[in-house]
This record gives C-alpha cells, sequence and structure tokens, in this order.
C-alpha cells in the first residue's frame, strides 16, 4: 500500500475508535509565528489528533499510528485491518 493509502485507512480507523480528527495548519498565522506540528492533545477528556498539512505524509502516519496504539489498543484488536496498516501502528 502507498503512504497515502495508509493514511486514508487511519483516519477512518481513527474515527471509527472515537479518535478526534483534526486538520491544522491552514492559515491564519500572524507573520512571525510557525505552522503548528501533528500531535495528539486532550480536550476536555476526549483524545484529539491534530494533523498538520505541511507535515510529511509520514510524520502524519507516526502520530495517527502512536494515537492509535496509545488510546485505542483494546479496540483495535477486534478489528481486521490490512498488514500494512497494522505494521504503522505497531511501529509508531
Amino acid at each position: 500500500m502507498e503512504p497515502s493509502e495508509i493514511l486514508a485507512v487511519l483516519l477512518d480507523v481513527a474515527q471509527e475508535a472515537g479518535l478526534q480528527v483534526r486538520p491544522v495548519g491552514r492559515g491564519g498565522l500572524e507573520p512571525g509565528e510557525s505552522q503548528p506540528g501533528s500531535a495528539v492533545v486532550r480536550v476536555r477528556g476526549q483524545v484529539w489528533v491534530m494533523l498538520s498539512s505541511v507535515d510529511p505524509v509520514a510524520i502524519q502516519l507516526e502520530v495517527l499510528g502512536r494515537a492509535l496504539r496509545e488510546h485505542a489498543a483494546d479496540w483495535l484488536e477486534t478489528r481486521h485491518l490490512p498488514p500494512a496498516v497494522r505494521g504503522v501502528i505497531e511501529s509508531s
């Protein structure tokens, strides 16, 4: 699978698992501010995965895979995932 295909599957899996996935980095910056990077944050008790449009797909895969591994591991055990997708989650 291509990295962009894996990312699309991971996005679907994250949403099914109840993680909130939000894009960041779409302008609105003041002069001198840098673009925010991808990260996993907790907002009012919910896990949000912030994916920055300026980060390479490899970084987005790592952040999303880590979020799933750390916050949805039990849910993932009951799901069949393509080996390439599961590999990203396990290696993140």
